[in-house]
């Protein structure tokens, strides 16, 4: 499951032992084409890990803190510190390959 980030409400994913998080916006076509991956991703995995989607246009303090310049952004948070992050769309497998490096 993919848990919505609203209301700037960043709380959720510093406090999840092991997260991902998509920045992205509706109107991105690279951000569309990534959300139905993530959300397979976040099935998958996501027994231990958290997933989290983050419109940067709905929670522009987040992305302003967290330096999003470009979307989609995906980061790997562990223990509420960020280790990880790639810009850009990526294709399922070599996104989770992405994740496992950082899964320990």
């Amino acid at each position: 499951m993919v848990t919505k980030i609203t209301n700037n409400a960043f709380e959720q994913v510093k406090s999840a032992k092991f997260a991902v998080v998509d920045y992205s916006a509706i109107w991105c076509g690279p951000c569309q084409m990534l959300a139905p991956l993530f959300h397979q991703l976040a099935e998958e995995m996501g027994d231990d890990i958290s997933f989290f989607n983050i419109d940067v246009d709905e929670n522009r303090d987040i992305a302003s803190q967290m330096g999003i310049m470009n979307i989609p952004t995906i980061q790997i948070f562990k223990d509420g510190q960020k280790v990880a992050q790639q810009v850009g769309f990526q294709p399922k497998e070599a996104m989770k390959q992405w994740i496992e490096t950082y899964r320990g």
